[in-house]
């Protein structure tokens, strides 16, 4: 059975799906009503795309994701550093900015982190089936130059689930500190209170370019990962 996440993100899968042929869709919104991955994957191969394309599909949408991630956490910290510039005016709307920008980074960390698991749950049922269609090879040559590739892949994914892992944790800890620092500001809307968050300001803009170098390791990752498939 599916885990609920993997349920997830799956907009742009069911307009791919459109345009293989429209028939496919209500088998498609029966099979996750059932949350059936058997069927899940049939129905994918019966248009053409099998578990190895469904990774590639999955783990390039997660490259766009932390790319989209990374432009916004900046953009959140360059409306946090502009407090640092208050001199007046209405701070309730400048705290309502920043919590927008907030939320927005919350949206793309639940992104990044759904499609993590989504990745998780192919990579494993490929590897899973590859194992097993090893067993049924009866040349020994082909039989160990496929298990070969497959400890090949199964290493690269390694390296790049660990870097998508730790751009993952890094945005959690980024939003944790952005979050406090929202809701101080919501719970003193006061200039004094724009003074405090001064000196914080400088510590959370050195964990956003850790976040955003990390990020860009993971990117780099996920393209290594992709020309192995």
């Amino acid at each position: 059975m599916l885990n609920n996440n993997f349920l997830k993100n799956r907009n742009s899968d069911i307009e791919l799906m459109m345009r293989f042929h429209s028939k496919y869709l209500v088998v498609f919104c029966a099979l996750f009503a059932m949350g059936c991955s058997t069927t899940y994957y049939a129905t994918w191969e019966k248009l053409g795309k099998h578990k190895r394309d469904l990774l590639r599909d999955n783990v390039e949408e997660v490259r766009d994701e932390q790319t989209d991630a990374q432009e916004q956490f900046k953009d959140a910290l360059t409306r946090l550093k502009e407090l640092q510039n208050f001199d007046g005016g209405e701070l309730e709307d400048t705290y309502e900015s920043l919590n927008d920008e907030y939320e927005e980074c919350v949206g793309r960390a639940e992104d990044v982190s759904d499609r993590i698991e989504d990745i998780d749950t192919i990579a494993n049922d490929l590897f899973g089936e590859w194992e097993k269609e090893i067993g049924l090879i009866s040349n020994p040559s082909f039989k160990s130059d496929s298990k070969r590739k497959l400890r090949a892949t199964r290493e690269k994914y390694s390296t790049f689930r660990t870097a998508m892992t730790r751009s993952e944790k890094r945005m959690q800890a980024v939003l944790v500190k952005f979050r406090d620092h929202v809701l101080y500001l919501k719970h003193n809307l006061n200039a004094q209170t724009v003074g405090a968050l001064d000196g914080e300001v400088i510590n959370i803009e050195k964990d956003v370019k850790r976040l955003i170098t990390d990020m860009q390791s993971s990117i780099s990752e996920a393209d290594a990962f992709i020309k192995t498939l």
